[in-house]
């Protein structure tokens, strides 16, 4: 994708319309922007994990009394089969097992997605040994105070959490899994797809309005899957970063689906994006999920020299020092195709706010509000549904 750098005062003024159009949305007698006119869900990403351990049940709890209208967990397989949540199948970065001596012969290197990692890995592990071990917050810069208090939950248990919640809530609330790695899963033998769809079944989640979206970074999988569930699909999109100037780069593993890869497929992420692609994806999934910086992303400002400003004067260059540009037309050639956007991931953290934002995390979701997304994925749900539920 091709982001042209715009001079600040236009970026200004161009988020200014923006909030400005965005500020009628919490009155109930505005239609959102949206493929529908609904308003925008929140996802609690990885449950609430901007203040507990992701994929936990606290994490996912948390994240429904904060406001969220779905909750993601994504989904690995154990070695004797069972579906559970964790970010990866790699569990050393989310789990204590590095200092569990009595597993310390399962430490091992594995190919994910074509790239050798090494550590601990959750296929390598049965059920029962995986309730052993305690989750713990992956990002140093979060509380870590409630590490080695949770159990790594199956998916089970996370829809029957969603059922007890959505009952004493009032609220239904959904379940939004993403089938993490399904090559890696296949070639170990154990498929994610065929399991989910059988305890989705087994819940009564077959239909179109079954309050359960399934997403995926790959295609093939969502294409079979379209054959077998009325359940909504998502086409998730990833790159590996944004340069200087605004541009999305794109860098193996996360330059495709590695589906794609496997395929001797040329095709990267932003094909898909393309009207063309979009088409495509339309024909077996029912929205896209796309990194934000795909819908507008953000450039730093270069000086005489040609490097980055230090805008904020702290001595680094993050992207406190990045101005937001125009937004791409994703959103709008999406809708134009019948699809829904599900933008990720929103976090409240200074560091990771754009100067435009002033160290406001709410102007960051009000500007994508604005955009017209059907919802989005934040690591603080009640922020996100803050933003979209103000005047």
């Amino acid at each position: 994708m091709k982001t042209m750098r715009f001079a600040s005062t236009a970026v200004a003024v161009s988020i200014a319309t923006l909030l400005a159009a965005c500020s009628t949305l919490g009155t109930s007698t505005s239609a959102y922007p949206t493929l529908n006119g609904a308003k925008p869900l929140v996802i609690g990403h990885r449950g609430a994990s901007g203040y507990l351990p992701e994929h936990t049940l606290a994490a996912y709890k948390k994240a429904v009394d904060m406001g969220a209208d779905f909750i993601e967990p994504d989904l690995v397989v154990t070695k004797d089969g069972e579906l559970i949540a964790r970010h990866e199948p790699n569990i050393t970065a989310t789990t204590d097992v590095s200092a569990r001596p009595e597993f310390a012969s399962r430490k091992t290197t594995r190919k994910v997605d074509g790239v050798n990692e090494t550590g601990w890995f959750a296929t390598d592990f049965t059920l029962a040994e995986l309730r052993t071990l305690r989750a713990k917050q992956p990002n140093a810069a979060r509380d870590k105070s409630f590490d080695g208090q949770f159990q790594i939950p199956t998916f089970r248990e996370i829809l029957d959490l969603a059922k007890s919640e959505s009952a004493r809530t009032g609220r239904t609330i959904g379940v939004y899994p993403e089938t993490k790695h399904p090559t890696y899963h296949v070639d170990a033998g154990l498929p994610i797809e065929p399991r989910l769809l059988a305890l989705l079944a087994e819940y009564g989640y077959t239909k179109k309005d079954s309050p359960v979206i399934i997403q995926s970074f790959e295609v093939s999988n969502l294409k079979a899957l379209r054959k077998l569930t009325q359940v909504r699909l998502v086409q998730l999109v990833d790159a590996d970063d944004v340069d200087s100037k605004g541009n999305v780069t794109l860098v193996a593993p996360f330059d495709k689906p590695y589906d794609f890869a496997v395929a001797k497929d040329s095709r990267t992420f932003p094909d898909l994006l393309t009207p063309k692609g979009l088409a495509e994806v339309k024909t077996y999934a029912d929205g896209i999920g796309p990194w934000k910086p795909y819908l507008a992303s953000a450039a730093h400002v270069l000086g005489a020299d040609g490097k980055p400003r230090d805008l904020n004067g702290d001595g680094k260059i993050t992207d406190n020092d990045r101005v937001a540009l125009p937004p791409t037309d994703v959103v709008k050639n999406a809708h134009a195709a019948g699809l829904f956007v599900h933008a990720y991931t929103f976090r409240s953290e200074a560091p990771g706010l754009l100067s435009d934002y002033k160290g406001d995390p709410k102007a960051e979701y009000k500007r994508f509000y604005a955009l017209g997304v059907d919802g989005l994925f934040s690591d603080f749900p009640d922020t996100a549904v803050a933003a979209r539920d103000s005047k």
